[in-house]
């Protein structure tokens, strides 16, 4: 058995994604300032979170002392975990 203790602060970065939007580069390039772009999810739709480019876990959105937030509602399994590109 490993003694795992060393790796507990090494720092992971988590992404919260909730939603994607394909664009060609003209669409791109002809984004103004207020235009609004529509997601690929719905309002109320739960987010998917990523450590390190991992799926690991579904939440929805909360605010909290003025900030955004995510609540866990699914822990993914780790036989199902699989990266963000894939």
């Amino acid at each position: 058995m490993w003694d795992l203790k060393f790796i507990k602060n090494i720092p992971v970065t988590i992404t919260g994604v909730f939603g994607r939007r394909m664009l060609k580069v003209k669409d791109f390039l002809a984004l103004k300032k207020g235009h609004v772009l529509e997601l690929d999810k719905f309002a109320g739709e739960p987010i998917d979170l990523y450590m390190n480019g991992r799926h690991i876990a579904r939440g929805e959105i909360v605010i909290t002392n003025d900030r955004y937030g995510i609540r866990l509602t699914d822990i993914i399994e780790k036989s199902h975990i699989k990266s963000k590109d894939s």
